[in-house]
Formats: C-alpha cells, sequence, structure tokens
C-alpha cells in the first residue's frame, strides 16, 4: 500500500469534491488497520477520514504523537491543543503541512471545513492561519497534524475491497483522545464479538 496525495489538499479547501462522494464514505469515521499490515506508515494506526469521494481521500492518523511541541507561530492555538499537547504525525503525505482538526460549538464561519456535527458541537478542519478570537463560534478542543495520510481516486476503495482497514464509527474521544497510544486496541476492543479478538493480538504474530 503506497499512499498518495489526493486531487485536492486539506483543510478547509475540498469543497469541490463534495459533489463525487462515492457509497459509502468513510468520511466522519476511522479507518483502522488491519493486523499484520506491512507498510510501516499505517501499521497498528486509526485514521480519522476529513474527506472521501471519487477524487481521492484525506485523513490524519490519531496515535502518532510526536515530540514536536507546536510551532511558536501557532502559539495563539496553543491553549486550545487537547492533552498530549504535542504535535501529531498525520501521514507520510506533505510533512511540511500542518492540519488543524478541532471541536467547535456554536455558529460556523468560512475558517472551517465540517467532517461531521450534531445539534451540539461540529468537528473539522480550522484554518490555522487565522486567530483563534477570529473564528465564529466556541473552540472547545484542537489538535494539529504534520503531514497527512493521502489517496488518489478509487486507491482507498480498493484497499478496503482487499480488507487493508476495518472502518468504525467514531466517537468523540477517538479524535481528542488524551491516551493515543493504546487507541488502535481500544477501537478495536469496543466492537465486540470476534473483531474485538484481534485488540490482543501481539504486534508479532510469529510469536504467538
Amino acid at each position: 500500500m503506497q499512499p498518495c496525495p489526493p486531487t485536492h489538499p486539506p483543510s478547509g479547501h475540498t469543497e469541490g469534491m463534495a459533489d463525487l462522494r462515492p457509497a459509502p464514505s468513510c468520511k466522519g469515521r476511522l479507518l483502522v488497520a488491519t493486523p499484520p499490515l506491512g507498510d510501516p506508515h499505517f501499521d497498528r494506526t486509526v485514521v480519522y477520514v476529513l474527506e472521501h469521494t471519487l477524487a481521492g481521500a484525506i485523513g490524519v492518523v490519531l496515535n502518532r504523537p510526536l515530540d514536536d511541541a507546536c510551532p511558536s507561530a501557532l502559539d495563539a492555538w496553543a491553549h486550545l491543543l487537547s492533552p498530549p499537547a504535542v504535535l501529531f504525525g498525520g501521514g507520510p503525505v506533505d510533512l511540511d503541512a500542518l492540519i488543524g482538526v478541532a471541536r467547535m460549538e456554536g455558529a460556523i464561519d468560512s475558517a472551517w471545513h465540517i467532517v461531521t456535527s450534531s445539534e451540539h458541537a461540529a468537528l473539522g478542519t480550522v484554518d490555522l492561519g487565522a486567530s483563534p478570537d477570529d473564528v465564529t463560534g466556541t473552540i472547545t478542543a484542537v489538535r494539529i497534524y504534520r503531514g497527512y495520510s493521502g489517496w488518489a481516486p478509487g486507491q482507498l476503495d480498493d484497499e478496503l475491497d482487499q480488507q487493508v482497514w476495518m472502518v468504525f464509527d467514531a466517537i468523540d474521544d477517538d479524535v481528542f483522545t488524551t491516551a493515543p497510544i493504546d487507541l488502535w486496541r481500544r477501537v478495536v476492543r469496543r466492537q465486540g464479538g470476534r473483531v474485538a479478538w484481534a485488540a490482543d493480538a501481539p504486534d508479532d504474530l510469529s510469536s504467538n
């Protein structure tokens, strides 16, 4: 599996893909790597899908915290970071890109690209070039990713057909978890039944 840049960039610039949605789209859901996955970019990862259309797919890896602190240029956002307050490795594509995923309550404005929403709050990407004070609504949590995971047209769909990924519903605690290292096992375990057995599989299946 070799991730490819999608045809549209992340962080609120995916609106042009909205009329090309495949059925079903994984937008707003989790891609959970099926073990064993030989690609080190994605082994034991949980990816939150920001967009998925016929033009490709974009997501961020939720369980790869980095040692990097928030850049000083983004100090205005630092107090909103959900702990652990570090950058996360969003994926192998465009490692110079910084992508903010946030939870907002109240009104939504042009600084946002909504991924999912309810009557109480919305999750989506936010323009980190703006000041949080200038964004309409109340931002309650932010996580910043270096790079992202991208799939070319049809690539993710092919990988789903090959059962590279398990697709599960996301809950808010997945995106802003305070314990990202354990996220893969928690997400798999809560599915119950035979799927939950995979949560206890060793990293090296040959040792089982």
